[in-house]
């Protein structure tokens, strides 16, 4: 896990649930009904929880599942423990499937951008949240390694071939963070071509 990850998780209890991003609140209900989500890195898996509820099986993949315990052999559920930054991490074992739904949060490694680009369905989506440059003056993680550059998110390496339907980078308030602490963040939702949101049923600007 690294220092991106457990600035936010580590600061409340590392193996509590929390809440959601906001985020994720606002646009995972554009995920296809009944399709598959994944949180990536996923530490206790407050978001695919999230998704759980929503009605969607989900995949939970981090190095430590330790704080997905409770979900082990529950309906809809599947776990995988696979270390992402060990030699050969990209090769995630997943067969070549593709997802509804692909969540991370307060993580970065930069090569796993294309392998995540492509855990996309064409009509699904791609949501990304995570610290950026500026996140020292409230903490960690500091280090630049962890830290998105202004518009990284937009990089061709992570979303060639979506559509970008929102986009996001400032200070995220405290009330609006699960560590009640400020931070400097960039986040988008990008999804597949053939997600209604491109065309069929664009989603309304504004909607909160």
């Amino acid at each position: 896990m690294n220092e991106a990850k457990s600035a936010e998780t580590g600061a409340v209890n590392p193996h509590g649930h929390g809440r959601a991003s906001d985020w994720i609140e606002r646009h995972l209900i554009g995920a296809t009904p009944g399709g598959t989500v994944i949180d990536v890195a996923c530490g206790a898996g407050r978001h695919l929880r999230r998704a759980l509820a929503l009605g969607h099986p989900v995949v939970g993949l981090d190095r430590d599942v330790s704080g997905l315990a409770d979900l082990a052999g529950e309906a809809g559920v599947e776990i995988v423990a696979h270390d992402i930054e060990a030699e050969g991490g990209l090769a995630l074992p997943l067969q070549g499937r593709r997802f509804a739904g692909v969540i991370v949060t307060n993580y970065l490694f930069r090569p796993l951008f294309p392998v995540l680009r492509d855990l996309v369905a064409e009509d699904g989506m791609l949501l990304y949240e995570t610290f950026a440059r500026g996140q020292g003056r409230h903490g960690k993680p500091s280090k630049p390694a962890f830290l998105l550059e202004p518009n990284e998110l937009l990089s061709p390496a992570l979303i060639e071939g979506l559509v970008v339907i929102a986009f996001e980078q400032g200070e995220l308030p405290a009330d609006l963070t699960m560590t009640r602490n400020a931070k400097i963040v960039q986040r988008i939702c990008a999804v597949g071509p053939k997600h209604p949101w491109v065309e069929a049923a664009p989603r309304p600007i504004g909607f909160r």
